[in-house]
């Protein structure tokens, strides 16, 4: 690389769901959804193996009725209570379980790109409050993120 040619860094775009989550990146001016295996879409929900593997996504959503007492789905809707949830005999936040479903989808635009990324914009529904929007905030510093805004 020339001294002239500029390297623009990655910012990811992160629809963080309530039932489902996707990561983004601008490619050419256009936004990219970026998969894995051909799947754009990461269910929203966190587990454990009867080892205590941590799984995310689709391994976890398909544990759930055989073991719903070690996987967590929905959580967002708990985001800026002051609660804790069990999964498995471990006690977690929601902005734990929120930020392992974050770095998942870091994880995935990080092998979709080939280098590391830190920033990202994280969307959330209308109506959150203030003490919602900081929980993501929150969420997202756990999973190595920098969360430039947390938009609408």
């Amino acid at each position: 690389m020339s001294a002239s040619e500029t390297v623009t860094e990655v910012i990811l775009g992160i629809d963080l769901g309530t039932t489902n989550s996707e990561v983004a990146i601008l490619r050419d001016g256009r936004p990219v959804v970026l998969s894995e295996d051909g799947d754009p879409i990461v269910p929203s929900v966190v587990g454990l193996d009867p080892q205590g593997k941590l799984l995310v996504g689709r391994a976890a959503r398909n544990q759930f009725v055989l073991a719903p007492e070690r996987t967590i789905r929905s959580i967002k809707r708990k985001m800026g209570q002051e609660v804790h949830v069990k999964l498995g005999d471990q006690s977690f936040t929601p902005q734990e379980i929120s930020a392992i479903i974050l770095r998942t989808l870091k994880e995935r635009a990080e092998k979709s790109i080939g280098h590391a990324v830190s920033k990202a914009v994280i969307t959330v529904p209308a109506f959150f409050t203030e003490g919602q929007r900081e929980a993501t905030r929150e969420a997202g510093r756990l999973a190595g993120l920098d969360v430039l805004r947390i938009i609408n």
